[in-house]
């Protein structure tokens, strides 16, 4: 049920989650760089961290907003919910990053790709459904965009066991080139499975505020 209010909410969380949501797009988009055109690799897993890093700055001003603000736009826990869920796959967009530089790997298989590529969609569905929660005639658009999200996210999942299935076949002798490729799969699944997090929380806001 719709919250009965007199004073008006605090509209600068809707300015940060749309920040948010572009940082999430970006470094979203700049994986799928690094993955597409395997070259200079440092500079661009710098350029990732520093995403990381400016999605960490845009959670800390939501939570110090939220210290500040008596009159939210919806229920605290969402708005944590919401801004953790959007820090948590810029978290693991970096991790696999980094561990491909960790990993030494030579070159990224087309299943990587095919992954990095569906967690670039689900960025793309959730920055475009991110600022249609600014007002409430727009909330019938948004399931279209998180329906978009699940079914991204049963792609990738079908695409990492797949990838998996292969790793077993050609190379279960080869120790170091399975666990590699296995935690870099599932740190790309993961970041799609993190996607479908924000849509959840994105479709409990729906709920509550309808």
């Amino acid at each position: 049920m719709a919250r009965f209010q007199l004073l008006p909410a605090e509209n600068r969380f809707f300015d940060w989650f749309e920040k948010g949501s572009t940082n999430l797009l970006f470094i979203a988009g700049s994986l799928q760089d690094l993955l597409d055109n395997y070259e200079r690799l440092e500079s661009k897993i710098r350029t990732i961290s520093d995403a990381e890093r400016q999605g960490d700055f845009i959670s800390h001003e939501i939570q110090d907003l939220l210290v500040k603000t008596l009159i939210t736009p919806f229920d605290q826990e969402d708005i944590r919910a919401l801004y953790q869920s959007i820090d948590d796959v810029v978290d693991v967009i970096e991790q696999a990053a980094i561990l491909l530089r960790l990993y030494k790997i030579e070159q990224p298989t087309e299943s990587a790709r095919q992954m990095a590529a569906i967690i670039v969609a689900c960025a793309e569905e959730i920055n475009i459904a991110m600022p249609l929660l600014r007002d409430k005639k727009h909330f019938g658009v948004i399931p279209t965009h998180l329906r978009e999200v699940h079914r991204l996210e049963n792609e990738a999942d079908t695409i990492r066991r797949n990838a998996l299935e292969e790793l077993v076949a050609n190379h279960r002798d080869d120790w170091f080139e399975f666990m590699r490729w296995k935690e870099v799969y599932q740190l790309l699944e993961r970041a799609a499975n993190m996607c479908e997090d924000i849509a959840d929380v994105l479709q409990t806001v729906l709920v509550k505020n309808g």
